[in-house]
């Protein structure tokens, strides 16, 4: 490799001192590069502001974003033309057009992969706006997620550039892509478990159901607010403060429930029963103007939303009922439970509605005369007849 380089070096030095290039061809050549600086030139410093002055009216949008990341490879691009013309204008040997024709090759490879890089990071950039404004909420996932997707881009990108300008220079990369093919093997199984939850942290933050604040119970009962969400796991507060780190890909395939989405208030149903001889009309006015009464005066509670009431069944002590209120959120709602319970209870007692115990009646037939009271409840015995 080194003397090949050796070589074509010498070639070129021997080509730009041999009498054979003229004045003219010279003069051509400076000319045709000339040319392509000017040109370079003006569409840096007159067309693309005026471009991007246009965009921006329009308002920010990926164009923007895209034309801003192609101006100095453009550019470049166009000032590479013009070299190559202009080394082709000079009519140069065999030999060295070979080596002005990898060179040329290689370096458009790079610009390449800078406009390529560029015009990626501004569709994340892009993209990472787009969330921002359909969720104006804070995402520290965002801290990490997007940022690494960028330098795993650069990374592959100047790997796939050094790759194809290694084949362009006649070197052979078919052993090095079989190396690094087993050596990429063997670190991705290795990192099995750490890439499945880097790709589920990732998964779970592109779907955009869970972000930071919600409160969400998970199938294992599992329960509290999400504090963070990063590439290997997911950390949740619970109600007696506790930290409970919940690893990515088990936090992907479980299924949750989010108190806040698609909205933040959450129905609080309340469950209970009153005695068989109970007013059952009486029952239901009296329950809901109790529930009406704690949506009035709880700022807990959500104004907007008529309490409900329904019978359920036919209980074993009780006639069954649930009284339906709507809380401001998960955590307001333990405060709407809590005093909707108080207030019905104080109610009916003032009503003189009961609530029952479990308790079982025994109803004996007509005439029916135990004959050992003491196997009775509260049987001395003496009754016996």
């Amino acid at each position: 490799m080194g003397e090949s380089i050796r070589n074509w070096w010498q070639a070129v030095i021997d080509w730009a001192t041999s009498p054979a290039v003229s004045w003219i061809d010279l003069i051509l050549g400076g000319a045709i590069l000339a040319a392509a600086i000017v040109i370079a030139a003006v569409f840096s410093i007159v067309v693309f502001p005026r471009l991007l002055r246009m965009l921006i009216r329009s308002g920010p949008n990926f164009d923007v974003k895209t034309v801003a990341s192609v101006r100095l490879p453009l550019a470049a691009f166009i000032v590479l033309s013009g070299l190559y013309l202009a080394l082709g204008a000079l009519s140069p040997p065999p030999t060295v057009q070979a080596v002005v024709n990898k060179a040329s090759a290689v370096v458009a490879v790079a610009i390449g992969a800078v406009l390529i890089n560029g015009v990626i990071s501004a569709g994340l950039l892009w993209l990472e706006v787009y969330l921002h404004r359909s969720d104006p909420e804070p995402h520290h996932a965002s801290n990490w997620l997007f940022p690494m997707i960028r330098r795993g881009v650069l990374v592959f990108i100047i790997s796939a550039a050094a790759m194809v300008s290694l084949d362009i220079l006649g070197i052979n990369i078919t052993p090095l892509v079989a190396g690094l093919g087993i050596a990429g093997l063997a670190v991705a199984l290795a990192l099995q478990p750490t890439l499945g939850n880097l790709f589920a942290g990732t998964y779970v933050v592109s779907e955009g159901v869970i972000s930071v604040g919600d409160y969400i119970e998970m199938s294992d009962g599992t329960a509290g607010f999400v504090m963070d969400v990063s590439w290997r796991s997911t950390r949740i507060r619970t109600r007696t403060n506790n930290l409970v780190i919940v690893p990515n890909s088990h936090f992907a395939e479980t299924v949750i429930t989010n108190f806040n989405k698609p909205e933040e208030p959450v129905n609080m149903i309340i469950p209970c029963g009153v005695a068989y001889d109970s007013d059952l009309p009486r029952v239901e006015a009296v329950s809901l103007e109790v529930a009406t009464a704690v949506r009035e005066e709880l700022p807990e509670a959500e104004p907007e939303f008529e309490p409900r009431f329904f019978y359920q069944a036919f209980g074993d002590s009780n006639i069954d009922f649930v009284v339906v209120i709507r809380a401001q959120n998960r955590l307001a709602g333990f405060a709407v439970r809590s005093e909707l319970i108080k207030r019905l209870h104080s109610r009916f007692a003032t009503e003189g509605i009961t609530i029952n115990y479990p308790v079982r009646t025994l109803n004996f037939p007509e005439g029916f005369v135990a004959q050992n009271m003491a196997q009775l409840p509260g049987g001395t015995g003496d009754e016996a007849q």
